[in-house]
Parts: structure tokens; C-alpha cells; sequence
């Protein structure tokens, strides 16, 4: 009697032991679940992009810093960075925001050559078509900066 009362002991470990296993597997595994879920749902919620216009009156400003500076010009190519294409030879009529853009970084207080290569770099990256009328302009900037 003691053997069989041994075996149903050890039988009882054994299925105490796999519960346990299986809590501890299974409940953190839940737990990792809803904490993604609640980060999916904050991910979905993002602001708008900024205008075009928001971006250029920061530009504009001559109190802005090189570092609002350059995170403006990196939005600017972020989400407004493709010109529409040529009209036959002729520049897309809001290519000259852009041309005033650029002519509007290089004479500015805080600006410097990084921040100019960079946006003239990104935004004849992303136009290729566009690439000497981009260089005119930034010629245009340099030459009127006047230092």
C-alpha cells in the first residue's frame, strides 16, 4: 500500500509540477499581448504633417536657430521633398516656393554649410529633373548673402 500511495504522490507532483510551467509560460506570454496592443494604439495616433507654409514661416523667421533650422528643412523633405514634374521644359509653377526656399536658407543669419548642402543634396535627390534650376537658385542665395 505504500508504493501505490508513493506513486499517486509523485503522480500529483508531476501534474502540479506542469500547471505551474504552464501558468508561468502562458500568463506573461497574455501580458506581452496587451502591453503591444496598447503601443499599436499610440502609434496611431500621430499628428498631421506640418504645411508648407508652417515650415516656410520658421525659415522666414530670422530668430530661429540652426537646429530649428535644420529639423525644418528635414520636414520640408520629409513630407513636401517632391517637386511636381516639368511642365515640357518649363518648372512646375510651385517650383518657385521652393526656389524662394532656398534662397531664403542660404541668406539666413543662422544657417551654415551643412545645413545648405543638405537640403540643396536632399532635394536634388529627390528631383533630378530639377537639379539645375535648384543649383541656379542656391547660386542666387549665395551670391545675395552679401558676407
Amino acid at each position: 500500500m505504500s508504493i501505490t500511495l508513493l506513486i499517486q504522490i509523485i503522480i500529483a507532483l508531476v501534474l502540479l509540477l506542469a500547471i505551474l510551467l504552464f501558468l508561468f509560460i502562458y500568463v506573461p506570454s497574455q501580458q506581452k499581448k496587451k502591453e503591444t496592443k496598447i503601443v499599436k494604439k499610440e502609434k496611431k495616433v500621430e499628428l498631421a504633417p506640418p504645411t508648407l507654409n508652417a515650415l516656410l514661416n520658421i525659415v522666414r523667421n530670422k530668430n530661429t536657430t540652426s537646429t530649428e533650422l535644420k529639423e525644418a528643412l528635414d520636414l520640408v523633405l520629409e513630407h513636401h521633398g517632391t517637386i511636381d514634374k516639368k511642365i515640357g521644359i518649363r518648372p512646375s509653377p510651385n517650383f518657385d516656393v521652393y526656389g524662394h526656399l532656398l534662397i531664403m536658407v542660404c541668406r539666413h543669419p543662422n544657417t551654415n554649410k551643412d545645413i545648405v548642402l543638405g537640403f540643396d543634396r536632399g532635394l536634388e535627390s529627390r528631383n533630378p529633373t530639377y537639379k539645375q534650376e535648384i543649383n541656379e537658385f542656391v547660386t542666387k542665395g549665395l551670391n545675395s548673402r552679401g558676407k
